[in-house]
């Protein structure tokens, strides 16, 4: 197996929610498990997400995971997830799912570089970068 890049975002108590919104906005197959199959029936935090990965049908892999009791969580100050392409229309989807309820702070049009890119903080407070590749010519 080639080794491969992708976010690992941690949630507080709303993973489930939150990797089931990025499966309605992205597609593909959303894998739970919480601590409670890992071996932590009687925690309190049982029925929390312990490890979630969506395999998205374009190649994409989103992790993500619950903070455990007693663990701080700072939401969204330390990741940036990028999506980058050169399907407009795909990527113009992904970018209006992913803006509504959240905040934009780069609207998604052509830029100096000859891309289109927008910037934005989803509803969960994580934030993105959508490049959508512009004509080599």
């Amino acid at each position: 197996m080639a080794s491969l890049l992708n976010p690992y975002i941690s949630f507080k108590d709303n993973a489930r929610e939150a990797m089931e919104f990025y499966r309605d906005v992205f597609g593909g197959n959303l894998e739970v498990n919480t601590f409670g199959e890992y071996g932590q029936p009687d925690s309190p935090d049982a029925d929390k997400i312990m490890h979630a990965r969506l395999e998205t049908d374009s190649g994409f892999t989103l992790m993500g995971a619950d903070t455990p009791q007693g663990m701080e969580h700072h939401p969204g100050d330390n990741i940036a997830v990028s999506v980058t392409g050169d399907d407009a229309d795909e990527l113009r989807g992904y970018w209006t799912k992913l803006a509504e309820g959240g905040q934009v702070s780069v609207p998604l049009e052509k830029q100096m570089w000859g891309d289109e890119f927008g910037m934005c903080t989803d509803r969960f407070g994580i934030n993105w970068m959508v490049n959508i590749a512009g004509s080599s010519a």
